[in-house]
């Protein structure tokens, strides 16, 4: 009776997974479109609000973030079907984890990044019809910055169960990597607790490594992105430390989830930092500001690295 009934409510959780799967996967799809087809607009020069985003090296960036933007329409797509899960691993799991890193911090930003943005933009002679393109390009941010994640968790959950569940101890697992996680987690951990005070510091106003003939230029975008990225790669140093001790979590999802949307932040925001335009124009020195930038993307890097240790181990185990 007792197996009947684990099994029923097995087949319901499988369901009610493939379910939200689905409507969030498609979902995901319809939210992007707006921002594909503006994206495509800005790159081919047509309804460009600013002069300074008709430039060659703008409408380059435009073009490719307009083909990420396609990438995660059929990204969404394959979640929904069942031949996405015959797809090779590294072709789902690193633009998602791109993506993730790129849109799920943004989300908590996107309400006072949003107006800011308008507001900022309007005050430099943007066109008018770029209130009506900013607001699309929020709701597409926003929608796929939340249905994208949770169609890839349904889909995650079918493929790689094991990065659900609780709490393994492998490390009596012959073979194990457990060690080499144990010491390169408080190493990267270290490395992002350092870059996240930095960075918060700056962010509540701190102005030891600012050029101070650009102080003024620390607006409310710089601020809450300085902000953003510290925090995360605080909460990402806990999740990863907790990921490689022995005992672990009782719920392993949350550290997990969190040092790998950290992970991501790190690298993609870092990384377009610092091939952006005008990265020339932030407050910091040149020299700190290199330095914070690459630091970002490297461990960005390795913390993905000791995630996949820890998920291949448990695949392992389990």
């Amino acid at each position: 009776m007792k197996i009947e009934h684990k099994k029923v409510s097995a087949e319901l959780q499988t369901a009610r997974w493939i379910k939200m799967r689905r409507i969030c996967g498609y979902g995901a799809a319809l939210a992007v479109t707006p921002y594909l087809l503006i994206k495509l607009a800005w790159s081919l020069g047509y309804f460009i609000p600013t002069e300074q985003m008709g430039d060659v090296s703008w409408r380059a960036i435009n073009a490719a973030t307009a083909v990420l933007a396609a990438i995660g329409i059929l990204l969404a797509v394959a979640f929904t079907r069942p031949w996405g899960e015959r797809l090779p691993a590294w072709l789902i799991a690193f633009p998602v984890w791109v993506g993730t890193g790129l849109l799920v911090p943004m989300l908590v930003l996107a309400p006072v990044l949003g107006p800011a943005a308008m507001t900022r933009d309007q005050e430099a002679g943007a066109a008018d019809v770029w209130v009506y393109e900013q607001f699309f390009v929020m709701v597409s941010l926003v929608g796929i910055g939340i249905c994208l994640p949770l169609a890839f968790a349904g889909y995650a959950k079918t493929r790689w169960p094991e990065a659900f569940g609780d709490s393994i101890d492998y490390s009596r697992l012959p073979g194990n990597t457990w060690v080499l996680q144990h010491t390169l987690s408080r190493l990267v951990g270290a490395g992002c607790i350092l870059l996240g005070t930095i960075k918060v510091f700056w962010a509540a106003g701190g102005t030891l490594g600012m050029d101070p003939a650009r102080l003024d230029d620390r607006d409310v975008w710089w601020h809450l992105l300085t902000f953003s990225t510290g925090a995360w790669s605080i909460a990402g140093a806990w999740g990863l430390l907790v990921l490689t001790s022995r005992r672990g979590s009782q719920r392993f999802l949350y550290p997990m989830a969190l040092a790998w949307i950290s992970s991501g932040m790190l690298f993609s925001y870092n990384l377009f930092s610092a091939i952006r335009t005008d990265s020339q124009f932030s407050p910091e020195y040149p020299l700190l500001r290199m330095l914070t930038t690459e630091a970002g993307i490297i461990l960005g890097v390795m913390m993905i690295m000791i995630i996949l240790l820890v998920l291949h181990d448990r695949r392992r185990a389990l």
